[in-house]
Parts: structure tokens; sequence; C-alpha cells
């Protein structure tokens, strides 16, 4: 098949950069028509001979040395040896790609190692078989070079002679890239710092700290939901968050979390949805405007089923913890099984992998939510980073109810994501719970206590009472305010006032300047 790769001059609304050919998946997406986002762009410059590559807006830009041919098979070679693997859009093309085409590829070379790739992902991913025999016994290779992307434990296929080392299953496989930053991450060791600091800690410092980190991850969890939920809502979730890890992740588990969350069905339905869903605004005649559409409700049953079967192969092959939760998590929001609730069962999920996986200290929880709503930002970012380019292949229609259905098959692109920007990002939130959050707890609780017994010390009065004055003191910069004088601290003196006021500022001098991350509640404001 030849691929026709002349006057092209926008590929999905980018310009092609000038008297540039397209290459690789760019070449092949645009050839087969195929109804998903073009993530890496790549074009062989006429004129570009200085080094090997350069970026230009979102394409690299190769030297014409590199022009790989004029077939589907050129370009496919090009795709994996030049770049990054795009699941989702190599499922497509190889379903809608000739079959005899797939055949030729791998027949025409069969001990080279993209073709035996291909034939092993065509064979993995789409559930048919191809004629042709078993490969020849020849040297094994790594479907993924491990030193580009992260592995899973390999398996050896003898009919391909390849070695499956992908994170997921056939029908869910999010794919990480190696990164500097990644590498660099999981080198630092954070569950071992995180220990750390809770072994130079008296356990009822660290039960303290565990207590006020819960309800400051659920007060956050549903402050980025734009919910303000009473205590007893608040402390619900919160025993269901701490209980994360207790049971093997599954569909029942899910739905028990859900049923948690949601204690009041009669707006809401329990379960998976049996609707469309979707986020965003409506506009004034109620209709959708979406921002997001989660998967068809006919495919949530066999998505899920997935989502778990990869999960169980990540923790099972030992993947590192936050990227196990990175890739399950955000393949569950991006799923949206529910009608509400997603987003606070897939920060759950974090917790439930991080805690299962033995990551999280026993008994504490990482205020990673406290940590995404101060930067929401960033973490909606995160999100849009693959959901925006996919609603463009959603063909959507506004029901009478004011919902969506989704008129056409896109169960592939909650299947196959690249996860790597959530997981450096779920990294980021991490790393600052452990270098900030949890010791700034246990450092304000510490200095809490010490001005406590000082305040007593100087003056006689209840635990309580006491606890009131030097919170409202720090709330007011070191001052105890005067309408609070004249109520509950009317019988202390002036030099009393002062005293006071000298200990709670001498005791928490330079605490706010230099462990400021505000994941204590009741703690002074930064």
């Amino acid at each position: 098949m030849k691929i026709e790769n002349t006057n092209i001059q926008m590929v999905q609304e980018s310009l092609v950069p000038r008297e540039s050919r397209l290459a690789g998946w760019a070449a092949l997406g645009t050839a087969l028509s195929i109804e998903a986002p073009l993530r890496h762009l790549s074009c062989v410059s006429e004129k570009f001979v200085r080094g090997s590559r350069k970026s230009e807006r979102e394409w690299t830009v190769f030297d014409k040395r590199y022009w790989p041919g004029e077939t589907f098979a050129d370009h496919l070679t090009f795709a994996l040896r030049h770049e990054p693997l795009d699941l989702l859009l190599l499922v497509k093309i190889l379903r809608v790609a000739p079959r005899k085409l797939i055949t030729d590829y791998v027949r025409n070379a069969p001990s080279g190692q993209p073709n035996r790739r291909i034939w092993f992902l065509y064979e993995h991913l789409t559930g048919q078989t191809l004629d042709l025999p078993d490969a020849e016994q020849i040297a094994a290779i790594d479907l993924l070079d491990p030193k580009d992307y992260v592995t899973g434990q390999p398996a050896l296929s003898k009919r391909h002679r390849v070695r499956n080392n992908l994170l997921g299953v056939p029908g869910f496989c999010p794919v990480i890239r190696r990164t500097q930053r990644l590498e660099a991450f999981m080198a630092a060791g954070l569950d071992k710092q995180a220990r750390q600091t809770i072994g130079r800690t008296g356990g009822h410092l660290v039960a303290r700290a565990a207590s006020f980190l819960l309800l400051a991850d659920s007060r956050a969890s549903f402050a980025i939901e734009g919910e303000r939920p009473p205590r007893s809502r608040l402390e619900r979730w919160g025993r269901a968050v701490m209980q994360a890890g207790r049971h093997p992740l599954s569909l029942d588990e899910l739905l028990r979390l859900h049923a948690i969350l949601i204690e009041d069905t009669r707006f809401v339905h329990a379960g998976l949805r049996p609707d469309g869903v979707f986020l965003g605004e409506r506009d004034l005649t109620g209709d959708p405007l979406p921002e997001f559409i989660g998967a068809r409700p006919e495919d949530l049953p066999a998505l899920m089923q997935k989502l778990i079967e990869a999960n169980d192969r990540m923790r099972r092959d030992g993947i590192d913890a936050i990227l196990q939760a990175a890739a399950t998590a955000f393949g569950f929001v991006y799923i949206h099984p529910f009608q509400d609730g997603n987003g606070r069962v897939h920060r759950c999920i974090i917790h439930h992998v991080l805690a299962e996986r033995n990551f999280t200290p026993a008994g504490m929880v990482f205020p990673v939510s406290a940590v995404m709503l101060d930067r929401i930002g960033a973490y909606r970012k995160t999100l849009q980073l693959h959901t925006a380019p996919i609603m463009p292949f959603i063909d959507w229609m506004a029901t009478p109810a004011g919902n969506v259905m989704v008129l056409n098959e896109t169960k592939d692109f909650y299947r196959y994501f690249d996860c790597t920007e959530s997981a450096e990002f779920l990294y980021e939130c991490v790393q600052r719970t452990v270098n900030q959050d949890l010791p700034r707890e246990i450092e304000y609780l510490r200095r809490h206590d010490e001005a406590i017994q000082k305040v007593m010390d100087t003056v006689e009065m209840p635990d309580n009472l006491a606890d009131n004055l030097v919170l409202m003191i720090l709330q007011n910069n070191g001052k105890l305010a005067k309408r609070r004088r004249q109520k509950e601290f009317e019988a202390l003196t002036d030099a009393e006032v002062s005293a006071l006021e000298q200990i709670v500022q001498s005791v928490f001098e330079g605490f706010a300047e230099n462990s400021c991350s505000g994941t204590n509640p009741d703690a002074v404001p930064c």
C-alpha cells in the first residue's frame, strides 16, 4: 500500500512545517483516515540537514536522511523505531488496515523486530489470528524496550518469539514512558523517607498527625468537586479511605466505596450507570456543552473488568506503586463508570494502591487530594491531556433529559492511553506530602503541645481553653484579638496576655515561613 503524502498542509488542525512530508504515525493516521487523535506528529524535511531531528511547534522534524519510503510498511517501521508507542492509534490502524497488508508486513521480514512486534500486537490486541506459521526458534525480543518504557514482567509468546512486557491486558493497557523526572522520582525512595520521618516521631504525635491528614484529604476531595459536606459525611468517607488496601481492588469493592460515598440513592443511580455522563456546562436551553464524555454505558462492564485485570497484573509484576496508582486511578476516571462520585473514588483508588503496596506507612493517608486542590489548575490540565484530544472523535447527541448519548464506537478511547504525564503529576503530589505536609503536620503538633504546656504553666486553665487561646493567637498574627480578650479571656491581666502572646510567638517562630503547606485544617493560615 502506497502512502499518498504530498501537498498535505494541515493535520488535525496543525500546520505541517513547510517543505516537509508526513512520516510515521502522522502519515499512517492521515492515509487511513483514522478516527483518533494524532498525539505524535513527525515529518521529514527536504531542506533540514543539520542534525537528525528538531522540534517545531508540536512537530518533530527529521532530516531527509530519515525518509522511510512510500509504503505502509515503511512508515509503520519508522513509527516503531523513532516515535513513542501510541497504542490507541495503533489499534485503530490494525483494525482499519487490510488484513493482507499486516500479513504481508510480517511475512516480508518474519525475523525482523518491528515485524514481530506488530504481529504480536495485532493478535494480542484484536483477538484475531493471522494466517502465518509460528516463528522459527530465533532469539526472543522484548515487546517494549525497558530503557524507554516502564514495563511489566516479560512473558514469552513462543508463537511470535516476543516477550510481552506491557503494563496491562488486552482491553485495558496504559503506557508509561521513562522520563528523567520519573526516573528521579522512583530513585528518591519517598516511602522510605516517610517511614524515617515517622520513626523519629512518638506514636501519639503520629496518630494525631494521621487524623489531621485524613481529614484534610477528605475535605479537599469534596472541595475539588465543589462540595462542603457535613462533618458526619466527611468522617464516613474518611473511614472508607482508611480501609483502603484491606480488600483486593475489584468491581465489588468499588461499588462498596461508591455506596459509602452516595448514601442517598433517591437521585443518583447506585452502581454502574445506565446512561451517558459528561462534564461541562449547559446552554441557555439546557442542552449539554460537554468538555468530556465518559464511556458508553454498554461498554462499562467489560472496561471495568479489564481495568481490574490490568491493576492486578501491575501489582503482581511489582510495578512502582505510584505508577500503578496513576495508571489505575486515571484510567478509572476516564471511564467515569458512575453517575456521580467518580472523582472521589478515583482519588480513593490512589490511596488503595499505595496502602495495598505498603507504600504508605500503616495507619497513614498521604493528603494527595489536598495537594491536588492546591494545584487544581495542574490537576485539571493533567486530566485534559487525554480527555480533550479524544472529544472531537466522539459523536454524540443530547437526550430529552439533558444528558448525552454517544452514537459511535468509543471504547478504545478509554482502553489505551499514555499515562506518563499523569504519573509525573501524581509523583509530584506524593513528593510534596512526604517532604512537606507530613513533616509540617508533625512539627505543628509538636510546637502546639509545647505551647499548650507553657501556657498552662503560666496561667492555670482547662486544656480546651488553652488550645483555643493558642489557635486564636496564631490566627491573629501572634496577638490575642480584642474581642476575644473581652469575651473568653476577660479574666486575664494585661501582663498575662502579653506573656501568653510571647510564648506562642516564641514557640511558633519561623514555622509558617519554613514549613507552610496548609494541610492542617485548624493550623495558622499560610
